[in-house]
């Protein structure tokens, strides 16, 4: 483990795992109560045996015989009965709680930065939600009663081997020095060895991830990269089956060992009764009760051990999970947020300044109005920041400096459930869900009727295209889309956001995949849909900039120039060059 991650296990604390059981304190004093019936009942089965020995078969005592004999079988069928009902209730919390860990987690992630996930990859977000909290059910689920059951059992059991002969039970409990110390080392190899095993499968999951998802096919077929691909992943997963079997060996050469102290221990037993200082001393009935209490002993002793071993073990795993839940919200709905009864779209930059780390400013003392329901365009070479202002519009981002406004209201003061409502974004990536065209485009709209579907079909241009397939609306996108084409992607994704009817429209580079006869269909859309909308437009060409309203001109992350088309050709800037050279400022990343 690397000192984050050590400083991040110790700081998991029981009482932080206890929590999340704070909502099932009844059923969980139910359990108790039911465990310690049955670990008291199961006590008598001992003793029932010692009178059937010592009393019932000596005197041929056919009814006192069968008396205890039925009384042992009802001990074993209530004890039985008592653990269904046990296991019942202790799994149906423990899935519980595993279900509001996953909830909260998935939660959790959804509220963080656009930042975060740009820098963690997928596949060690999927392994934490799946492999970690996976590998935490059986500790959520069952150690509770499993360390209840288990302590009952061996306190009861002492108490009455105690009963039966002190001395032998003085010789029995010697083990358990050793068995603690061996235990505690396990715990501390397993625990180390977990948290690499899971990183590791971390490492798995974003190798399958990104090599067997269609853009990674993709990829991997064109570069002639899959016999390096199956390299890496076969380097991984021999990794993973080495990180098993030191788990898995771990604890055996413990086992092993107190496998020999517990033979030895009933076979010490069994000499001191027969030396003849202790001639006559104690029944055989005795004898053989008290050997198997001391089985019952053994056997949760060595289980309430293992669960010492288990729960240090999965420490690394808590700390993974806590992890991320501990993760600050960078960008959330303000306690008290503004309502805008009614949305103009009166859109403003006011000393905006913004950067992704400290060193690299994106944007810089950006100054915008943009009135309700006008046009702005945004143009500038690669890095020059336009998606970075547009980003800021729909809030993927908060300012470091400066404030963005809507109607003159802080962004920042607005519910982000509202401001989704108020501003929608087609970007350049277009990301359709594995499901039907109907469901990926209500994903905007759950309430959307298949007329309002159509209507924003037809204005995005790609209604027609639809009707034609033999499922229509119901026909599966595929995987990311992929069965489309660049532009049948766009146009879904644009009637995606026109679903929605927002007052604000940021199309980032929203037609570049477009040919140019669809480019001026949808443009045309755009056109009548925009009217009494405020619309941000990224250039890709620049036939979608000259109508604009407003156009300006970044360079890295300043303001150059600004004004309308004709304007900015008559002053003979950055924005003339570009339109003289033919070519409109490209796509950036940022």
């Amino acid at each position: 483990m690397t000192p984050a991650e050590k400083a991040q296990a110790r700081s998991v604390s029981l009482r932080r795992i206890g929590a999340l059981f704070i909502g099932h304190r009844k059923q969980l004093a139910l359990v108790v109560a039911i465990i310690v019936v049955a670990s008291v009942l199961g006590m008598a089965s001992p003793f029932l045996l010692r009178e059937i020995i010592d009393v019932a078969l000596p005197h041929s005592d056919l009814r006192l015989l069968s008396w205890l004999v039925a009384g042992m079988i009802v001990v074993a069928a209530i004890t039985s009965v008592l653990g269904v009902v046990q296991t019942w209730i202790s799994t149906t919390v423990g899935q519980r709680v595993m279900h509001r860990l996953r909830v909260d987690v998935f939660s959790h992630l959804q509220r963080q930065s656009v930042g975060f996930f740009t820098r963690t990859r997928t596949g060690e977000v999927q392994s934490r939600i799946t492999n970690d909290i996976g590998g935490m059910q059986s500790v959520v689920t069952s150690t509770a009663t499993s360390i209840a059951a288990n302590l009952t059992t061996v306190v009861a059991t002492i108490v009455a081997m105690v009963a039966l002969t002190w001395q032998l039970t003085l010789i029995s409990l010697l083990v358990l020095p050793p068995a603690i110390l061996l235990t505690r080392r396990v715990a501390r190899m397993r625990q180390k060895i977990t948290a690499a095993r899971q990183r590791e499968l971390a490492e798995l999951n974003v190798i399958i991830e990104e090599g067997l998802s269609i853009n990674g096919i993709q990829l991997s077929k064109t570069m002639g990269a899959g016999a390096a691909q199956i390299e890496r992943f076969t380097g991984s997963s021999g990794r993973l089956i080495d990180l098993e079997l030191r788990s898995e060996l771990a604890g055996r050469w413990r086992m092993a060992a107190m496998n020999i102290i517990f033979a030895v221990i009933p076979a010490t037993i069994y000499l001191a009764a027969g030396l003849p200082f202790a001639a006559g001393a104690m029944s055989i009935g005795t004898l053989v009760a008290f050997t198997a209490l001391q089985g019952n002993l053994f056997r949760p002793l060595m289980s309430l051990l293992d669960v010492s071993v288990t729960m240090t073990s999965s420490l690394a795993l808590f700390a993974r999970i806590f992890e991320y839940l501990d993760l600050p919200v960078e960008i959330s709905s303000p306690a008290s947020p503004v309502r805008l009864d009614r949305v103009h779209g009166h859109l403003r930059f006011e000393d905006v300044s913004f950067a992704y780390d400290e060193h690299a400013p994106a944007l810089a003392a950006i100054d915008l109005d943009v009135p309700a329901g006008s046009s702005l365009a945004l143009v500038g070479e690669t890095g020059s920041g336009k998606s970075t202002t547009a980003a800021l519009i729909a809030r993927l981002h908060d300012p470091t400096a400066g404030r963005v406004t809507i109607d003159g209201v802080d962004l920042r003061d607005l519910a982000l459930t509202d401001l989704a409502d108020i501003v929608g974004v087609v970007s350049q990536e277009t990301y359709l869900l594995h499901t039907t065209i109907r469901e990926n485009l209500r994903y905007a709209k759950p309430s959307a009727t298949d007329a309002e579907i159509e209507a924003a079909c037809r204005a995005a241009q790609i209604h027609s295209l639809i009707a034609a397939l033999p499922d229509g609306y119901d026909t599966m996108v595929g995987s990311r889309g992929h069965r489309f084409s660049g532009g049948e992607k766009q146009r879904i994704a644009i009637a995606r956001t026109l679903l929605r009817d927002p007052r604000i429209l940021v199309l980032d580079e929203a037609t570049s995949a477009l040919d140019n006869e669809t480019e001026r269909a949808v443009q045309r859309a755009f056109d009548e849909l925009s009217r009494g909308r405020t619309t941000v437009t990224i250039a890709h060409r620049l036939s979608t900039v000259r109508d604009a309203d407003q156009i300006v001109v970044l360079d890295h992350g300043r303001v150059l120039e600004s004004g309308d088309h004709d304007s900015l050709i008559a002053a003979g800037g950055r924005y003339a060059t570009l339109a003289r050279a033919g070519q409109p400022a490209t796509a950036d990343a940022r």
